[in-house]
């Protein structure tokens, strides 16, 4: 306990600019070693019967987690799943149940951040690079990069060793607060200082456990107000003064120095970092303060044309059923941001109910407190059900509480309609400013009537969605300024359901209106994989009334129309058994971040380039209800990274058509039909997607789980003129060879160098392994997973072994370490990729007999990749692949040879 506790600043650290190094250098006493085996037993003594349980968020991990000493030849796997196992079984013995969270997609608002830090990595990578080629060996761990492919991995091999690991539906961030605050949970285990601003379970630093004694450091929120003289409600207004993943750190860049410039208590061992945070937090508590409820945040704050990101970014703090004190309250109840209508609402069955005013029969009194500055007393209430305080704050100026809705005592009288089809009563609220009546109607099985605001100033009702098994009302409001919707979940909800309104925006969007179609309204629901609906109103159709909120309303549906198919979609994407599925058939937008490229080396492709016609093909599966696949409305958006790439906008890619014997089958007949037969035409579609139908036979022969890898390997050659015979050598004798090791042997292995080509070759395979996840999952799972998972076809270090003995000439004897079994193997294996190869006009041939035409240059003229006779190819154009330019739209010249 009396060890020194040190948080170092990170520049890889998530969340607010700078918290991270001021709380280790200025307030380190709000951090606190404890041990989670002490936590656990006194959570069992307060809640028995409830198991104490750790919400992890699993992306802040993934690099402690990688414990393995080599990480640069493309992952050490085994070794890796075998450091999971000792973590999960280490909390499993203290009797502690572990949730993984996984960011399942990347937010709007959090995509410049996401950009920002890509270009970043690109740079690190370019040094790494460098220092290969100039020590032939592996940086330090200062250096470290964490594989490619391991966030994917990591998921499928969580869920292997039995644990409940979970893809959100947003930043994971959100959701792991929401689930630790709606749980109970015995806290967040992460390494984000996000998760010191949200108003939550206690957040652990996942840097500084020690796995073998189960003590890490708590911060606590608490003491950090006490250190800031603020209110934990204070806290997300300060998490945006300084920046962070929404609000750029240059925004508000002379508002803090003018805070800095006035602020007089500065000590001098404070550094600058650490003033700005505490003069920044002195602004709040002494100035700010004095307008809290009164003023809106922009007549107080230089917000200017940042207002709608600023109050996105302060709501994005705001967990089901919170409120902040620091938007501005009317008199009825209704949040406003200037122009704006926003409502928290939470279920009242929830355990965190954060309670809009007591119950009308209540007995029970309303205790009050005084925040750290104020001389105010701030009336404190408590919810039916909650196990904690929640303040409610009051504004100091008029003498009246800012409520946070009508009072049930009220003596306004609020008017009640009836639905033609509810036996219910519908209230209806009047907003005094518009002067105009708010109608609260209930679909015909809500359980919870519905809110319908409307904006005075944009003459457009804004509607609340409640779906037929919702307990909580969803409100969607839109921003003038910014042209987005803002949404507001009820308390157990953690799905947004958008619905874009812009009939000005001149940004090209890739998804698909069909003004014909009468669809449902599909509705979000709770977390247990209720239906998130993705809709977009095309702007000349005319609208219905929007108070109908019932099954009849006419919507148009973005990119997939069958709700049935888009919730086993999301059901999957959820439960982490599929792979960017569900977001291209959602919003049509995908990610991949960086890989470990040599910008320098123009005779490898971008991995992104190399298996983009398999992802073209996927799309033409999973959009099949937009028949028009030439339309440029349907296009997939993607932000690959990739040398060259700017980011500056996404990348946007068409579906391209595939071949399958017997046509292509709908998703229902791929992912609902149980009938034995439709495995057979699973296979069949996989095997399209890669091109590979005219190989099925010989594939088919292959054992497990090398069928996967040799469908693999036989693409990459067909796809890249400069892989080599000796390449080919070194993929097959790495797999055979793994079989037979254990994760010790793994991880005593020593290549005598690093090379360059092969670094750049083993993230190409894992990047191929990620590619089988998303095409396995999208026809069906045609494949067990397991036979595609890393830790069992492929190592970094064993291949880099087998690619420098081949390199060297090695015969394939002593690749194979003199085992006669695997020679047998290894030439079938050769042979089923060779000759699929030579089925595309294809011979692979050793590095000895290559002409000057290997110098740069990927894809091959005279063959045709897809078998659509399209025909083009990269080295036909006559330019190397870099040449190209990031961002080109999907048109005639194909990226796909």
């Amino acid at each position: 306990r009396d060890r020194e506790i040190l948080i170092l600043s990170r520049s890889s650290v998530m969340g607010v600019r700078g918290l991270q190094g001021f709380v280790g250098s200025t307030c380190p006493h709000i951090c606190t070693v404890v041990n989670f085996k002490e936590l656990a037993e006194h959570h069992r003594s307060k809640y028995p019967g409830c198991t104490p349980t750790i919400v992890v968020d699993a992306m802040c991990c993934l690099r402690y987690w990688y414990t393995p000493e080599s990480w640069i030849c493309g992952g050490q796997w085994r070794e890796y799943f075998s450091a999971l196992r000792d973590f999960v079984k280490t909390f499993t013995a203290a009797g502690i149940k572990l949730i993984f969270f996984f960011d399942g997609m990347v937010e709007q608002d959090k995509r410049d951040e996401w950009v920002k830090r890509r270009l970043k990595n690109n740079r690190e990578i370019s040094r790494i690079f460098h220092y290969i080629k100039s020590h032939k060996e592996q940086p330090g761990r200062n250096m470290f990069f964490i594989p490619s492919g391991l966030a994917v991995f990591t998921r499928f091999a969580l869920k292997t060793l039995g644990q409940e690991t979970l893809c959100s539906l947003q930043e994971a961030d959100y959701e792991v607060a929401s689930y630790g605050l709606q749980h109970n949970c015995l806290g967040i285990l992460g390494e984000d200082t996000d998760y010191l601003i949200y108003d939550t379970c206690p957040y652990f630093s996942i840097s500084e456990l020690c796995l073998e004694s189960l003590d890490t450091v708590m911060l606590c929120r608490e003491k950090l107000c006490e250190s800031l003289g603020l209110c934990v409600a204070d806290l997300p207004l300060l998490a945006c003064l300084l920046g962070n993943d929404i609000i750029p750190e240059g925004m508000f860049e002379s508002f803090r120095y003018k805070c800095l410039s006035s602020y007089t208590s500065v000590k001098e061992n404070f550094d600058k970092k650490g003033n700005i945070i505490l003069a920044v937090s002195d602004h709040i508590s002494k100035v700010l303060h004095l307008y809290q409820g009164e003023k809106k945040l922009e007549e107080i704050l230089p917000l200017g044309p940042n207002k709608a990101l600023f109050y996105k970014g302060m709501a994005s703090y705001l967990l089901p059923g919170q409120k902040s004190p620091w938007f501005f309250q009317k008199p009825k109840g209704v949040i406003t941001l200037d122009k704006q209508v926003i409502s928290m609402s939470s279920d009242t069955e929830s355990r965190e109910e954060v309670p809009m005013c007591s119950d009308a029969e209540s007995r029970q009194e309303v205790p009050m407190c005084t925040g750290p500055e104020s001389r105010q007393e701030v009336p404190m209430c408590t919810g039916p059900e909650s196990r904690r305080e929640v303040p409610m704050y009051t504004d100091s100026e008029p003498r009246q509480e800012v409520p946070m809705c009508s009072d049930p005592e009220s003596r306004q009288e609020v008017p009640m309609c009836t639905g033609p089809e509810s036996r219910q009563e519908v209230p209806m609220c009047s907003d005094p400013e518009p002067r105009q009546e708010v109608p609260m109607c209930t679909g015909p099985e809500a359980r919870q009537e519905v809110p319908m605001y409307t904006d005075s100033e944009p003459r457009q009702e804004v509607p609340m969605y409640t779906g037929p098994e919702s307990r909580q009302e969803v409100l969607i409001w839109t921003d003038p300024e910014s042209r987005q919707e803002i949404m507001c979940t009820g308390h157990e909800s953690k799905q947004e359901v958008p619905i874009c309104t812009d009939p000005i925006s001149k940004q090209e969007d890739s998804m698909c209106t069909h003004p014909e179609i009468n669809q449902k309204l599909p509705v979000a629901t709770g977390f247990e994989f209720k239906l998130e609906a993705l809709m977009c109103t095309n702007p000349e159709i005319k609208q219905e009334d929007p108070t109908n909120v019932g099954p009849e309303v006419k919507q148009q549906v973005t990119m997939v129309s069958d709700t049935e198919i888009l919730k086993v979609a999301r059901t999957h994407h959820v439960q982490a058994e599929s792979y960017l599925v569900y977001n291209i058939m959602s919003s049509g937008e995908i990610e991949c971040s960086n890989t470990l490229e040599d910008e320098l080396d123009q005779a490898l492709p971008s991995q992104a380039f190399i298996y983009r016609p398999i992802r073209q093909r996927v799309y033409s599966l999973l959009l099949e209800d937009c028949q028009d696949v030439t339309s440029t409305c349907l296009a997939v958006k993607e932000w690959f990274v990739y040398p060259g790439n700017p980011l500056r906008h996404p990348d946007l890619v068409r579906p391209l058509q595939m071949t399958i014997p017997g046509g292509t089958p709908s998703l229902k007949i791929l992912w609902l039909n149980q009938e034995p037969e439709i495995q057979v035409r699973r296979l069949d579609t996989l095997l399209a997607c890669f091109n590979l139908s005219s190989s099925r036979e010989e594939l088919q022969a292959v054992e497990s789980p090398f069928q996967a890898l040799c469908c693999l390997l036989i693409y990459l050659f067909v796809q890249v003129d400069t892989l080599c015979l000796e390449d080919l050598h070194a993929f097959i004798a790495q797999a055979l060879c793994l079989q037979g090791k254990s994760t010790s042997q793994l991880a005593n292995l020593q290549p005598d160098y690093i090379n360059p080509r092969a670094v750049q070759l083993g993230s190409l395979l894992v990047r191929g392994l990620t590619t089988l996840v998303l095409v396995n999952s999208a026809c069906g799972f045609p494949w067990k997973t397991s036979d595609f998972m890393p830790w069992n076809v492929f190592d970094g270090k064993l291949f880099h072994q087998k690619y420098l003995q081949s390199e060297k000439g090695y015969a394939v004897e002593v690749l194979l370490e003199q085992n006669r079994s695997r020679l047998t193997k290894f030439h079938d294996l050769k042979a089923v990729v060779c000759k699929a190869c030579m089925k595309e006009n294809r011979r692979i041939t050793g590095r000895a007999h290559w002409g000057s035409h290997h110098a740069g240059r990927w894809g091959r003229q005279g063959s045709s990749y897809h078998r659509t006779g399209s025909g083009y190819s990269r080295s036909s154009q006559g330019q190397p692949w870099r040449d190209q330019g990031p961002g080109k739209k999907a048109s005639g010249h194909s990226w796909e040879r």
